[in-house]
């Protein structure tokens, strides 16, 4: 069994991170939904939400890659 490598988790969950959030954002931009207006507008709120929302999916789905990559280097060690 091999130890993690903490320097692929943390560049991983970042990249997911950062790219969900980018994703969340832009698609707040395509609904008209702004999280620089001024003041905290309904607007303001659902793009801020949308951007949480895209950050957390993005950090599971980098998540589930590096655990479907070890599952595989494991099935590839079996061999």
């Amino acid at each position: 069994m091999t130890s993690p490598n903490p320097l692929m988790e943390g560049i991983s969950d970042a990249v997911g991170f950062v790219g969900g959030a980018l994703t969340g954002y832009w698609a707040g931009k395509w609904l008209g939904l702004n999280i620089f207006s001024a003041g905290y507008d309904n607007a303001s709120i659902g793009g801020i939400l949308l951007v949480g929302l895209g950050g957390g999916a993005g950090l599971h789905l980098a998540r589930f890659w590096r655990n479907k990559q070890k599952a595989k280097d494991q099935d590839t060690d079996a061999s």
